[in-house]
């Protein structure tokens, strides 16, 4: 009655394309304010922001996978004291 979910391992290889892309993403917008034609605090200013929304992110995907994480372990919880309400239940037991 219990269906245990498997757990989903990523592959190497989706995480290696997950890291390679990140880092040419940042190195690219990095690139980009380095050769900007703008005063220094500009291209200074550009890269704080492109730091913080990066962080940001981070933070961001950390909490929803938390709060996903936390809800699977609510409901398993919930499904075992359903289970085991159900079979102490007697139907045939007199009231």
């Amino acid at each position: 009655m219990s269906d245990t979910p498997v757990k989903q391992q990523n592959t190497a290889a989706y995480y290696g394309q997950a890291v390679a892309s990140f880092a040419i993403a940042l190195g690219a917008v990095a690139i980009g304010i380095f050769n900007l034609d703008a005063d220094a605090w500009v291209r200074a200013f550009l890269g704080i922001a492109v730091l913080y929304l990066t962080t940001s992110a981070f933070t961001l995907a950390k909490v929803v996978r938390d709060r996903q994480e936390a809800g699977q372990i609510v409901s398993r919880v919930d499904q075992a004291r359903l289970e085991k309400l159900l079979a102490e239940h007697d139907p045939f037991q007199k009231l």
